[in-house]
């Protein structure tokens, strides 16, 4: 018999196309390296050293009878060929950009980032303009970092638990949170992962449940983009909110991990929506040169070659299935690799636009893809459900029929109603009620109200604070002569118009309004948000887009905290009510254990009612009885509380009075000896009645 000689695989030899990226295979000693490209015609991998960026150690160029499967362009290289290389990047050549909706920008002389690397380095010498225009931008370039230990971590016995009635989620910019020096953090940890960290017993102490985080992915530190939602890179953490930059991933998971311990669930904000490079004027750092069409919805117009539905020069191509894998990829590879416990998608809507901008309202490729996924599917979800071009898709429109979603009605008629616009007591209940028009409970549908995300505030537009504080936006720091921002913010300055030199009638009546907000805020049927900085009045001055101010205005002053520590009490007390009753937050809506009144009996419906009154049956929640007493009209008004036995019934929230009689403890709270109950304007007061043990 004839013996097999041993023989190199068909991987060994030409590589895999799967998985995408570089990939350090630990039997074989060897880099995996794997690229999607539709159009390409040359592609060749750029290997660089640790101290040498301006010109690569090895090329490697990829042979398309021997280095390509379908789309996907590939090889593999033993370590002891990479001439102890630290960094990648390719170049990539293809065909001239004729027709329209296959708009090429191929350029061979350009180094390109690998959409998948899992950390991005960036050179001394990097350059955003080198990026843009033809010619190279050698040494100038971000490149992907090759790793080979990447996946190990030691995650213990990692876990949280996974809350229900008392989820109560934190919107929280990493850099922003600890970055001013009076955080109390140490100056290496400052606006970092680990200065996170650092933070957690306040978090405790407040009280939330969950904190989702502005995007963490890579995005382009030269561009003045604070907020982070422009991104370079889905798969790596950026690094500058590292206090090792090289470390990002180890010191993220550290982050998560510490943050389980406590209890707190981590989200990410995530931006599949469009990415860093802009519009033709923007920089090429990786896919416009890779396959331009591929990953963006053109127009067909060589004047204004990219639609533009996220309102930043580019849109990504989600229903492109190749786009949508990435996606998909990167979703999974944050759970898997960082432990994260759902996801924000910023104006997922666009989930739902064809190749030339039609929107499709039966169903979205990518939506179904992730309801799909075995990994995907036992994680949070959270819609933005709308775009920057008009598609507003809140409740039912929406094709994650599961979803979470920022519910924008829940924010604007609270909003106007505690500002004291007229018309809106029908509304107000709606919202109160879970918002059961925008997520119907019917046959058909049966939603619930958790999906309904209820806020106020959120980073994008106003603090908390400056909603009662600024009539009009303040954003000439932002340089587009006072244009940007929201222009329509139902915000109300209380009769006088910021801070330098307000009476203290005025600050007075602010506080007040302002726990108006979060009283009603943690009182409704629904899912809680709201913004870091707001539980201490932080404010932004009336800027009210600040999204590329990193300095003062946006990071959050933590001397606030001791200026304001009764509303601080106020806003954790609140937090720890409804965490302490269930009956508030259900899966259901409150359907027969509500009974709505206004001063008297019946609702006042008319368009001049500024109030109103509910009484919540806890018992089917084995909770105490609540009576909830609102007056948004400028006057007093006496209610009279519709309930047969005063006997039980206790005072414990007057958001009228000053701290600490603004809420009370049970042992303090006077029982109630009359039916009559003066509300004074612009407040809110709740009653509680404890069951019987």
């Amino acid at each position: 018999m004839t013996q097999a000689r041993s023989r190199q695989s068909w991987f060994s030899k030409e590589g895999s196309a799967f998985p995408l990226g570089a990939t350090w295979l630990p039997d074989e000693k060897a880099y995996n390296f794997a690229l999607y490209s539709k159009h390409a015609t040359r592609v060749t991998l750029l290997l660089f050293g640790e101290d040498e960026t301006t010109a690569p150690l090895v090329e490697v160029e990829f042979n398309h009878k021997i280095n390509k499967s379908g789309r996907i362009w590939h090889c593999r290289l033993a370590r002891d060929e990479m001439r102890g290389a630290r960094y990648y990047a390719y170049s990539i050549d293809g065909p001239p950009g004729e027709n329209a909706y296959d708009l090429h920008t191929f350029d061979a002389d350009k180094i390109l980032l690998d959409p998948y690397a899992r950390q991005v380095y960036f050179p001394d010498s990097f350059d955003r303009e080198a990026a843009k225009g033809l010619g190279s931008n050698m040494g100038r370039a971000p490149l992907g970092v090759l790793f080979e230990d990447d996946v190990r971590f030691d995650w213990g016995d990692d876990s949280v638990q996974f809350h229900e009635h008392d989820l109560v989620i934190y919107e929280m910019h990493v850099r922003g949170f600890t970055q001013n020096p009076n955080s109390g953090v140490a100056a290496h940890r400052r606006g970092t992962f680990l200065g996170v960290i650092d933070k957690i017993p306040y978090l405790q102490e407040l009280g939330v449940t969950a904190v989702e985080l502005l995007p963490v992915h890579q995005f382009d530190p030269q561009e003045e983009n604070y907020w982070g939602y422009m991104t370079l890179n889905f798969f790596a953490p950026h690094a500058q909110y590292a206090s090792q930059p090289d470390n990002a991933l180890e010191e993220f998971r550290m982050m998560v991990k510490a943050l389980h311990a406590a209890g707190i669930e981590v989200l990410l904000d995530v931006v599949f929506n469009h990415t860093a490079e802009g519009d033709q004027r923007g920089p090429c750092y990786s896919y416009k040169g890779i396959d331009n069409s591929t990953y963006y919805i053109t127009s067909g117009d060589p004047s204004n070659p990219y639609k533009n539905f996220s309102g930043t020069g580019n849109t990504l191509h989600c229903k492109n299935r190749y786009v949508s894998r990435m996606i998909l990829d990167s979703l999974r590879s944050w759970i898997e690799l960082g432990h994260v416990d759902g996801f924000r998608f910023d104006l997922a809507s666009v989930f739902n636009r064809h190749f030339d901008g039609s929107v499709s309202l039966d169903d979205s490729r990518l939506v179904s893809a992730i309801r799909a996924d075995p990994v995907l599917g036992r994680v949070r979800l959270i819609a933005e459900p709308w775009d920057a071009a008009g598609l507003y898709q809140l409740g039912g429109a929406f094709p994650g029929k599961r979803w979470f979603q920022w519910n924008g009605k829940f924010r604007d008629d609270l909003r106007r109603f505690v500002k004291g616009d007229q018309g809106l007591v029908a509304a107000v209940m709606c919202r109160l009620y879970g918002s059961d028009d925008v997520f119907p409970d019917d046959l058909y549908n049966a939603c619930h109200p958790y999906q309904s995300v209820n806020y106020v505030n959120s980073h994008d537009g106003y603090t908390l604070y400056d909603q009662v504080s600024y009539n009009e936006r303040h954003n000439w720091a932002n340089g587009e002569n006072n244009r940007d921002g929201h222009k329509d913010n139902f915000s109300w300055n209380c009769g006088f118009e910021g801070d330098d030199g307000v009476p203290t009638d005025v600050i007075q009546l602010r506080m007040q309004q302002a726990k108006n907000f979060i009283c009603l805020l943690m009182l409704a049927n629904g899912t809680p948000m709201f913004c870091a900085g707001d539980e201490f009045l932080n404010t932004q001055h009336g800027n009210n887009n600040p999204y590329c101010q990193d300095n003062e205005t946006s990071w959050l002053d933590w001397g606030l905290l001791e200026d304001n520590q009764d509303f601080y009490r106020f806003f954790c007390r609140m937090i720890a009510f409804r965490k302490n009753h269930p009956t508030l937050s259900r899966s259901r809506f409150w359907r027969d254990d509500v009974r709505w009144h206004g001063v008297g009996p019946e609702i006042d419906m008319s368009y001049e009612s500024r109030q109103l009154a509910y009484y919540l049956d806890g018992a089917t929640e084995n909770d105490a009885d609540l009576y909830v007493m609102i007056n948004a009209e400028s006057r007093d008004e006496t209610f009279v509380v519709q309930q047969s036995s005063l006997s039980g019934w206790q005072l414990m929230i007057d958001t009228s009075a000053t701290g600490p009689n603004d809420f009370l403890d049970m042992e303090q709270s006077p029982k109630l000896s009359s039916a009559s109950r003066v509300v004074k304007g612009r407040s809110v007061v709740v009653l509680v009645r404890p069951r019987p043990s």
